[in-house]
């Protein structure tokens, strides 16, 4: 975490708008609460490894970037 401030995913934000997507969307295709969703691109929250492997095929990048931050 830089500053003690919260690490936003960016790059996941990124992925996300690159395909024309709301955090809506997604919450939906992974049958999850937006604010579930919110707090993963927030990182408040880390997905499990299977929400982690869902996400990143929807918007085509290696899911191990989850855990490549801490």
């Amino acid at each position: 975490m830089q500053g003690g401030g919260i690490l936003k995913r960016e790059w996941l934000i990124a992925y996300r708008k690159a395909k024309g997507l709301t955090q809506q969307d997604i919450a939906e295709i992974l049958n999850v609460n937006i604010n579930t969703y919110s707090f993963y691109e927030q990182g408040l929250r880390r997905p499990s490894p299977k929400n982690a492997k869902r996400i990143a095929k929807i918007l085509d990048f290696d899911w191990t970037k989850f855990y490549e931050e801490e």
